[in-house]
C-alpha cells in the first residue's frame, strides 16, 4: 500500500518561484506553517510526509515548473520491487502517473499493449505501470472500464495538459481532494496531507474519475451496474457463487513479499484464509504449504480467538495470536483518531485492535495481507439486516451499504494496516465479485428461518451453503453468527472504551454539542469526546463533513449502538446457545 499526493497550480507558469507560481499555496490557518521561500518541490515533499508510513520503502517526487505540478508518491515495494519505483513516466516523457494499490488484471492488460504494439516486448516495470501503456493506447474511457484492482492514481499528460483521476468502485483505498487559497488543486491518499493548505476538501468518491483540464475538476462517475437502481431477480448458483470467490481470491495473491492473512474466526475471514490456502499449496506444489495467519484478542481472550484457533489447526496455517489489554487499547485512541481521519464511533473502537495487530505482523516482516471486509455489505451480513422489513429494502439498504464502504470498513482497514506500512487486500470486494453477488435476487441473500439442514436463521446463508461441501471449515465456524470486530476481539473492549471515553467529557460541555458541531452532533459522550480529538486534529468545518457515522437502521427498530450485542438477534441467538 502505497500514498500519492499532487498539487496542481492554479495555472501552468514557468515562473519557479512558488509564492508567484502558486501564491504560497497554503491557507494562513496556520501562523508557523507558511514559508514564502519555500519551493513547491519542498511543499510537497513535507506534507506528503505526513503519510510516509503508508509508503515507507522509497519516497519519488517529480516536479515540473512550466506545467505547474507536483506528484509525490510513498512506495511500499509489492510487485516490481527492483523496478516498480514512481512516479512513472511515459517512454517520450510526456505522461507522468503516481498511482496507490494493486492491478489485479495487469497480467491481460500487459497482453493488449503487447498485441497492440505487434510484439511482445513490452514488460511492465510494476502492475500499475501497464496504466500509462494502456492509456496511451486506448485512451482514458477504455481504460477505466477495463481495469481491475484497488486503486487510486493519478496521471498527468503534458500533450494535453489534462490530468485523469480516478478511484476503484468501491473505494477500498482512500483518496480526498482539496483547494487552497490560491485555486490550487490538492490530491492526496491521506486527509492529514490536507491540513494547514486547504481550507476546501472533499472525499474524491469511488467508482468516479475526471479526464479534464485542472480548472474544471468535476469527478463523475465511471461504474455504472444495474443493481445499483434496479432489484436483481437472478437466482443464486451456489456452484458459482463458490467459483467466483475461488477466482477473487486467487487474483488478489500476486505478489513477490512475504504475505499473509487476518483471521478474526468469522466466517469471512476464515473462507479467504481458507481459500488462500488451498490455492497456494497447488500453485506452490507444495502440499505442507502453511499460510501464516494472525488473529488479537484482549488478555484473557475474547471470542475470535477461540474461533481463529480452531480454524487455524483445521487449514493447517501458521497462526499466531496477539493479546492487548485494555490500557494498549486506550493509549492509541488519539492515534487512532489520526490515522483513520474520522470520528465515527465503529471505526475508533475497531481500528485500535487492527492497528496493534497490523504493527505485530509488520514486525514479522509481512507486507500484504488478506482480509475478509466486504462481505456484510455485499450479503447483508450485519445483524440489523434480520429487521428488514422486505426483500427490496433489504437490497437497497445492502447497496447503500456497499456505496458507505470507503467511509466505514475499507477505511478502517486499510488506514489501520497502512499506519504501519502494511498492505491489506480484500477479496470479496473483487470488482467481478461484487457484481456477481450484487446480481443475485435480494430474497436469497437476506437472512433465511432455516436451511435445508435445519440451521436457524443466520445471515450470509448463501455463503455458508456455497462452501458447506468440500471440508473447507469447520461447522461450528461456517454456522457461526456474526461478530463485530470490535465485539469479538473481547466484550470488555468495548464497554471500557465507551466508558473512558464518556468520562473525559462533562455533562456541561456535552450540553453545548448541538451548537458546537451542528453537523453530524455527537448523540453520546463518547462520540463528543472523537469529535474533540478529530477537529483539534482536522480543524475545520469542511473536514469534519468527510465523516460519515456508522449507524444501523434505527426506522427498522434497532439500536443505534453500533454493536452488534445491542441487536436482538445477537441476544436471542446466545439465550438459544445457553439453552
Amino acid at each position: 500500500m502505497c500514498g500519492i499526493l499532487c498539487i496542481f497550480t492554479h495555472q501552468r507558469s514557468t515562473n519557479t518561484n512558488l509564492q508567484a507560481n502558486c501564491n504560497g499555496s497554503c491557507s494562513k490557518s496556520s501562523d508557523h506553517f507558511t514559508n514564502s521561500n519555500e519551493s513547491l518541490r519542498e511543499l510537497a515533499f513535507r506534507q506528503s510526509s505526513k503519510q510516509r508510513h503508508r509508503g515507507p520503502d522509497q519516497t519519488g517526487v517529480i516536479v515540473s515548473d512550466k506545467e505547474g505540478f507536483a506528484l509525490v508518491q510513498e512506495r511500499l515495494s509489492v510487485i516490481g520491487v527492483k523496478t516498480g519505483r514512481q512516479p512513472f513516466t511515459s517512454t517520450n516523457g510526456t505522461i507522468h502517473l503516481v498511482a496507490n494499490g494493486e492491478i489485479y488484471n495487469f497480467a491481460q492488460l500487459v497482453s493488449w499493449i503487447q498485441k497492440a504494439n505487434g510484439n511482445e516486448s513490452y514488460k511492465p516495470r510494476s502492475d500499475c505501470d501497464v496504466l500509462i501503456a494502456f492509456y496511451e493506447l486506448y485512451g482514458a474511457d477504455k481504460l477505466l472500464q477495463i481495469v481491475r484492482g484497488m486503486f487510486a492514481f493519478v496521471l498527468y499528460d503534458c500533450n494535453t495538459h489534462r490530468l485523469l483521476v480516478a478511484r476503484d468502485p468501491v473505494g477500498i483505498v482512500p483518496l480526498y481532494n482539496g483547494w487552497d487559497e490560491a485555486g490550487s488543486l490538492w490530491i492526496a491518499s491521506e486527509l492529514k496531507c490536507l491540513v494547514e493548505c486547504c481550507r476546501e476538501v472533499a472525499v474524491f468518491p469511488p467508482g468516479q474519475a475526471y479526464y479534464g483540464t485542472r480548472e474544471d475538476f468535476n469527478p463523475q462517475s465511471y461504474f455504472a451496474a444495474h443493481w445499483m437502481t434496479g432489484i436483481p431477480t437472478a437466482s443464486a448458483d451456489l456452484q458459482q457463487l463458490r467459483l467466483q470467490l475461488e477466482a477473487a481470491v486467487e487474483s488478489h495473491l500476486q505478489c513477490e513479499v512475504p504475505l499473509g492473512a487476518l483471521l478474526s474466526g468469522g466466517l469471512d475471514s476464515s473462507l479467504i484464509a481458507s481459500i488462500a490456502t488451498r490455492i497456494l499449496r497447488r500453485t506452490s506444489g507444495n502440499s505442507n504449504y502453511r499460510l501464516k495467519t494472525y488473529s488479537i484478542g484482549l488478555e484473557g481472550g475474547g471470542p475470535d480467538l477461540q474461533y481463529a484457533r480452531t480454524v487455524a489447526h483445521h487449514i493447517g496455517s501458521d497462526h499466531t495470536e496477539i493479546y492487548f489489554s485494555i490500557s494498549e487499547g486506550l493509549d492509541l485512541l488519539r492515534d487512532a483518531v489520526y490515522h483513520s481521519e474520522t470520528y465515527d464511533v465503529t471505526t475508533i473502537r475497531c481500528i485500535v485492535p487492527v492497528m496493534l495487530l497490523a504493527r505485530a505482523i509488520r514486525s514479522e516482516g509481512i507486507r500484504v495481507v488478506l482480509s475478509g471486509e466486504g462481505a456484510d455489505e455485499l450479503f447483508g451480513g450485519y445483524l440489523y439486516f434480520h429487521r428488514a422489513p422486505n426483500a427490496a429494502e433489504f437490497h437497497r439498504e445492502t447497496v447503500r451499504r456497499v456505496f458507505g464502504l470507503h467511509l466505514s470498513d475499507c477505511l478502517r482497514a486499510n488506514k489501520g494496516c497502512a499506519a504501519w506500512g502494511l498492505e491489506l487486500r480484500v477479496p470479496f470486494l473483487d470488482t467481478d465479485f461484487l457484481q456477481h453477488v450484487m446480481s443475485i435476487r435480494p430474497e436469497d441473500r437476506a437472512p433465511t428461518s432455516t436451511d435445508n439442514n435445519g440451521h436457524i436463521a443466520l445471515e450470509k446463508s448463501i455463503l455458508r451453503q456455497a462452501f458447506a461441501e468440500g471440508n473447507y471449515l469447520p461447522e461450528q465456524v461456517l454456522w457461526r453468527q456474526k461478530e463485530q470486530f470490535s465485539d469479538g476481539v473481547g466484550y470488555d473492549w468495548i464497554d471500557s472504551v465507551a466508558q473512558w471515553a464518556s468520562e473525559r467529557v462533562s455533562e456541561k460541555e456535552y450540553e453545548t454539542a448541538a451548537d458546537r458541531f451542528p453537523f453530524n452532533t455527537p448523540t453520546t459522550k463518547e462520540a463528543f469526546y472523537y469529535r474533540k480529538v478529530f477537529e483539534q486534529l482536522f480543524p475545520g468545518s469542511s473536514f469534519a463533513q468527510t465523516v460519515q457515522r456508522w449507524m444501523p437502521r434505527t426506522d427498522w427498530g434497532c439500536s443505534e449502538d453500533p454493536s452488534g450485542r445491542k441487536q436482538n438477534v445477537h441476544r436471542d441467538h446466545q439465550k438459544s446457545i445457553a439453552q
